[in-house]
């Protein structure tokens, strides 16, 4: 008989994660979401997820994109190793969700709002350099 150190229902890992898949795992931990949770806002299943984080050694490009998408990090940290690891995701501040406003812009609006950031924070160089 063989007895899990584990949570009911869960089953041990089949040999060591890939080195994607531990950073997919973190990413998903600090994004605050399940496994199941994340799978739910692919449009896939927890199975797929918990093939990702433990055997999936050359995910699609496609996968690998809507997965930092879905989890609002850079497809690279996916990718790569900062050595950093990933923040806790909370509510975005006011200025993100600003940014992200902006992003869905038409490209004309887009520029008129970088014109005036630029203006504006020109102006308030000028002003710090002066006092």
């Amino acid at each position: 008989m063989r007895i899990y150190n584990a949570p009911i229902m869960a089953r041990p890992p089949k040999g060591q994660p890939t080195d994607f898949g531990i950073r997919l795992a973190q990413a998903r931990t600090a994004a605050g979401l399940t496994q199941a949770q994340l799978a739910k806002r692919m449009g896939t299943s927890q199975q797929v997820i918990g093939y990702f984080e433990r055997r999936a050694k050359n995910p699609t490009t496609d996968s690998i994109r809507k997965m930092a998408n879905v989890l609002n990090v850079p497809v690279n940290d996916l990718l790569e190793s900062s050595g950093e690891g990933f923040r806790k995701l909370g509510p975005s501040s006011q200025f993100e969700q600003r940014i992200l406003a902006v992003r869905k812009l038409p490209r004309e609006k887009q520029r008129m709002v970088l014109q005036f950031l630029d203006s504006f924070l020109r102006d308030t160089q000028v002003v710090s350099a002066k006092g």
